[in-house]
């Protein structure tokens, strides 16, 4: 198995590439070598044949032509000429007379064939006059063997033939001796091809090993490291893009971290509540906030329906569904069982992506419970501002009709109507002058002007000033001042009117021979705390939350028989709080009222807010 996944590699492929391309190359190369090489062998060995019987024709003209100049016997000396001039190994020559009969051999062992005719077929072609006499013959012992046959000729005339006949065993010896080395060679340079391919294959595999490796660190997250660059060729410049590629990478993702990290930063502080869904309305990504405003955790809304998280109806979802742009919803909502509930204002966003469409939607979760009671206060305020103004100038307008109708000159009902027309026109003068104030306070046009104050001083100046009408109704005032109080730094004037409305509704409310408590403390936290203590009527419980907002009355009718606006105590808490104090009011029906605010010592003075 290890040998099959190397021999898949690019080392083994390179590598068998070059020894079959050596291989190719040496087999063409040797192909046409060895049979050039035999062609070759071939053309000289045939030549030299040739040659041989030429001459021996030549030299054996005369003797076979009858021509003798030496008185020896002719056949002897063509004897001699065959055994001694021209010996060949493995090679017989025969001289013939014209009939092609054999006049001598310069093979021993073929004696018998001398006075024997020979009937080879390129015999009976050379006494035929024709000079190109060969072909190739495979002996009984299977030896390939050359013959070649010469006419030999004198005066024109033929007088014999030369026959020679050569053994082609030691040429293929050298042939196969040629091939031997060849082989050898080709095995050599096979090795040395597969050694050198090994070397080769290793510089160039080495850098893609490298590469491999300081890929999968990349893969795995490590892009501190760099790949080796071993030289400037192309694989060189793929190390060198692959870190610069590598550097790049690292950049993109650590902004891409950074750029998370501020997301989910910004998601998990944010104000509002954030919900992400898929395509299916599953919530897969929700921010802290929106599991508090939804009383869950974030981990138990993965994969829920946000329909049914919202309580949205179904048709609401399909058209939230369908929608190509913003949308938003007032809901409802009551986090846990048995709290209280509150608006929640939920804006969904479609996800668009390209060539897909919708793939999701963001939903916007916005705690609107305080701007819709802030909205239904200034709806309630602008009602009661509204009905304020216009009971008195119904009043006055009927009032001055009848005068104008002739009730002037009544003496007795002419003052009368006059009187109510300067008492309603009183009233909403003293309206006005306290929604002025109002709104110098929440602008913070108004500012504290401090001064040091004694405390003992500004009670009993507020006991003066309302002493006639408590003498009226028979009220007992006590003013009850604490070990430590002196004095502290105060806007004299606002004090006096937090005191003189608190002082008023007091009398207003407290029956003819009740009591009237005006108490100065420092607190623990080292405060001045003043608290106005009546025997009056009380308040209901469930008018104690409302109490100290505008316009708020618990008995309206009363209230404005009794010639008060409802903005009294709204006015007093915001010079309190313009102090930096705070102001609280605990009541009881039938027992009565205590109304206590309580101011820093050492304030130095501020706008008011």
């Amino acid at each position: 198995m290890k040998w099959l996944s190397f021999f898949r590699t690019i080392q083994a492929k390179v590598i068998i590439i070059y020894v079959l391309l050596i291989l190719i190359a040496m087999q063409l190369i040797g192909v046409y070598f060895v049979s050039a090489m035999k062609n070759s062998l071939t053309s000289n060995f045939t030549k030299d044949l040739q040659e041989r019987a030429e001459l021996m024709s030549v030299l054996a003209a005369k003797t076979l032509g009858g021509e003798n100049d030496t008185e020896e016997d002719p056949y002897e000396s063509l004897r001699v000429m065959v055994n001694n001039l021209f010996n060949l190994n493995g090679a017989e020559i025969q001289v013939l007379d014209p009939t092609g009969r054999v006049l001598t051999t310069s093979l021993p062992s073929h004696a018998d064939y001398v006075n024997t005719k020979n009937t080879q077929t390129v015999v009976s072609r050379a006494l035929q006059g024709i000079q190109d006499n060969e072909e190739y013959i495979i002996d009984d012992d299977n030896i390939r063997k050359k013959v070649v046959a010469k006419p030999v000729m004198y005066n024109e005339k033929i007088v014999g033939a030369i026959y020679i006949v050569a053994s082609m065993s030691e040429l293929y010896s050298t042939m196969q001796r040629i091939n031997n080395i060849f082989i050898s060679g080709i095995l050599l340079a096979l090795g040395l091809t597969a050694v050198l391919g090994v070397i080769l294959s290793h510089t160039i595999t080495h850098p893609i090993k490298e590469l491999t490796k300081h890929a999968r660190a990349v893969a795995d997250g490590r892009f501190t490291e760099k790949t080796p660059v071993f030289g400037s060729d192309e694989i060189g410049q793929l190390s060198q893009a692959f870190n610069y590629m590598t550097s790049r990478l690292r950049e993109a993702l650590s902004q891409n971290e950074e750029e998370k990290e501020k997301l989910a930063s910004i998601l998990t502080n944010m104000s509002d509540g954030v919900i992400a869904t898929d395509e299916a309305g599953r919530v897969i990504l929700m921010n802290r906030r929106a599991g508090e405003m939804l009383g869950v955790e974030g981990e138990e809304l993965a994969g829920h329906d946000i329909v049914s998280l919202l309580g949205l109806e179904e048709s609401e979802s399909e058209a939230l569904a369908l929608s190509e742009g913003h949308d938003s919803k007032l809901l409802e909502i009551v986090p846990h069982e048995g709290s209280e509930p509150f608006m929640m204002r939920v804006t969904f966003t479609p996800i668009h992506r390209r060539e897909i469409g919708i793939t999701g939607t963001i939903a916007v979760l916005q705690d609107v419970t305080e701007q819709e009671k802030l909205e239904a206060s200034r709806r309630e305020f602008v009602a009661n501002v509204s009905h304020e103004l216009r009971t008195p100038l119904t009043t006055i307008k009927s009032y001055t009709e009848a005068l104008e109708d002739g009730a002037l000159e009544d003496k007795q009902m002419g003052p009368r109507f006059v009187g109510v027309i300067q008492n309603e026109t009183g009233r909403m003068i003293r309206l006005v002058t306290d929604l002025l104030h109002l709104s110098r306070l929440d602008s913070k046009e108004a500012s504290l002007h401090k001064e040091p104050t004694d405390i003992v001083e500004m009670l009993e100046d507020v006991e003066d000033r309302f002493s006639f009408q408590m003498k009226q109704k028979h009220i007992r005032t006590i003013i009850e001042v604490k070990p430590g109080v002196s004095t502290a730094m105060l806007d004299r004037d606002g004090i006096d009117q937090v005191l003189d409305n608190l002082i008023s509704n007091a009398l207003k409310y407290t029956p003819d021979g009740g009591t009237i408590t005006m108490d100065a403390s420092i607190t623990e936290e080292g405060m001045l705390s003043l608290s106005v203590k009546d025997t009056g009527i009380g308040i209901p419980k469930k008018d104690l939350d409302r109490i100290f907002e505008r316009f708020y009355r618990v008995d309206k009718a009363r209230t404005r028989n009794l010639g008060g606006t409802g903005l009294g105590l709204s006015i007093a808490r915001e010079i309190v709080r313009a102090h930096g104090g705070f102001i609280t009011l605990h009541s009881e029906l039938e027992k009565g009222t205590t109304v206590t605010f309580t101011l820093p010592l050492d304030y130095e003075g501020r706008a008011l807010t």
